[in-house]
């Protein structure tokens, strides 16, 4: 339902257009949806070669910005509306890789399969080469996600904290002593 005197979709922030989304305005989510899912897509594509989980993935994502655009709390408490979309994308990335290996256990009787790297590991490698990269996969796992989330993908650390499910201040914890490892590894 349009009000008068309503700016039109394209004219609006992200931010605004989760406000109106949040309404049931069907073409703030189609602005909403044509301005971010090329950016989402890219952004997934470098964690996940799998085009049909990407697929999924995006499909999932913006479901959940239909029904849920109404608990976005908004850049007042230090939020960005293309940061929640990118937690949820991430979230249901996770739960894409989860699915995807629970379905791919082998039975019980079958010898023991060498692991295979993660998909942030592989698109990690891919991403970023040389001495920065090695000394990237030299760090702790929970150092390397953080640094990840807030360097690579440019999360605040509010939505790093939402993203792995941690206390902000372990993020800025885990953050210095990512890049005091960085440092002595680049040294």
């Amino acid at each position: 339902m349009k009000r008068v005197g309503a700016a039109p979709p394209q004219e609006l922030d992200e931010e605004r257009l989760l406000r109106r989304v949040a309404k049931g305005d069907r073409a703030a989510f189609e602005e909403l949806y044509r301005r971010t899912s090329p950016w989402l897509a890219v952004r997934l594509g470098r964690r996940c070669a799998d085009q049909q989980i990407v697929a999924e993935v995006m499909q999932e994502t913006y479901l959940a910005v239909w029904r849920a655009a109404g608990s976005f709390a908004g850049s007042g408490v230090g939020g960005s509306a293309v940061g929640w979309l990118w937690t949820i994308a991430a979230r249901r990335l996770v739960d894409a890789f989860r699915r995807r290996a629970h379905h791919a256990e082998p039975p019980l009787a079958a010898a023991p399969q060498p692991v295979a790297p993660a998909a942030e590991e592989e698109a990690l490698r891919d991403s970023v080469g040389g001495d920065v990269g090695d000394a990237l996969r030299c760090l702790a796992p929970e150092l390397r996600e953080v640094l990840q989330a807030m360097v690579l993908d440019g999360l605040s650390v509010r939505e790093t904290s939402v993203l792995l499910k941690v206390p902000e201040g372990t993020v800025k914890t885990r953050a210095r002593r990512a890049r005091i490892a960085m440092r002595k590894a680049l040294a």
